[in-house]
């Protein structure tokens, strides 16, 4: 089935032989010069109604009968399906809109990534790779920037209330702010710490005095690209195999090891066992990390001796089909 568009290019296309058959009909039937010729095919096919240059033979027209009726009727084909191109681009538009809105709508404990240049696309990228529920907030559509279709995106100025409330902020479960300013990123954190002060908050600070007053402004966390870029380096230099391996434990889409962190939900199984009971190390090969008590207390490498504890966060290093069973076991949805 052919499309609008393809049906206005074929249109067109008729157009140009309409014109080229007239003209040159013209000019072997009535002997008559090509602009002459030209200018009679365009007065015939557009119904203009301009007296005839010279005047025409029989078979000359015989041939305009012809010539007014496929004219005429290729040019209202083609204003047809310019109009059908109008009309349905602005329906797309419009229940494309509506489409996004209503997917926006449905989600719940989503995050929100504000801002899409370099920094939001690898975020963006991470989150996906998570299957992460996420929300892109962008000014627009730039000409030099890739967008993924697959992604949730609005349109418009992230420092205000109403465009984080068209991506749905009061029901988010996280925001990520990492417009190009200080600035942008602190007017974000404020309002998204006032509409949703449940939801956790990381901004990226680009200049050293900005982490404070993010902080202040309600952000739970404040990274600087700078400051951890600069000791990346230098651990890089200095102790190449560590970071080798925290970037093996940590890439997307490693099969063999991963690091995650897992949340022991009430009702949990395990609660009230030791890590041993648990057979987490022994049946499951996975190694904790530290464990993270729901007081916010870090307990560094545990022993085989601790007990898991309800709203505990396990930081678990192993396999990722392991880390999975792991995850049934705590109670994560």
């Amino acid at each position: 089935m052919k499309t609008p568009k393809r049906q206005f290019i074929l249109s067109l296309f008729l157009i140009v032989v309409v014109v080229f058959v007239g003209t040159f009909g013209y000019f072997f039937i009535e002997q008559w010069s090509l602009f002459d010729s030209l200018y009679m095919t365009i007065t015939t096919i557009t119904t203009v109604g301009y007296m005839e240059i010279h005047p025409l033979s029989d078979r000359g027209r015989l041939f305009t009968m012809f010539l007014i009726v496929f004219g005429v009727g290729t040019i209202l084909y083609t204003l047809n399906n310019a109009a059908r191109i109008v009309v349905e681009g602005q329906i797309q538009e419009i229940f494309g809109r509506r489409k996004l809105e209503k997917k926006i709508k449905g989600l719940k404990d989503h995050y929100i990534v504000c801002g899409y240049g370099r920094m939001g696309k690898v975020i963006c990228k991470e989150l996906k790779e998570k299957k992460a529920r996420f929300v892109v907030v962008e000014k627009e559509p730039l000409p030099t920037v890739t967008f993924d279709e697959d992604m949730l995106f609005v349109w418009g100025d992230a420092t205000k209330d109403e465009i984080l409330k068209e991506a749905g902020i009061e029901r988010a479960k996280g925001l990520i702010s990492v417009l190009s300013t200080d600035a942008e990123n602190l007017y974000v954190v404020l309002s998204a710490r006032v509409l949703n002060s449940e939801m956790n908050i990381v901004a990226r600070a680009g200049d050293e005095g900005s982490e404070q007053k993010l902080l202040r402004a309600g952000a739970d966390r404040v990274v600087s690209p700078y400051h951890i870029g600069g000791l990346r380096i230098a651990h890089t230099m200095l102790q190449p195999a560590v970071v080798d391996f925290i970037e093996f434990a940590t890439r997307s889409g490693n099969i063999d090891l991963q690091m995650e962190e897992i949340y022991v939900q009430e009702g949990s199984g395990i609660i009230g066992k030791t890590l041993d009971e648990c057979g987490i190390g022994r049946e499951l090969g996975i190694i904790i990390v530290a464990i993270k008590r729901s007081g916010g207390d870090m307990q560094f490498n545990p022993t085989f001796r601790t007990t898991v504890k309800a709203g505990d966060i396990l930081i678990a290093l192993g396999e990722r089909s392991k880390l999975m069973v792991l995850e049934d076991l705590t109670g994560k949805p």
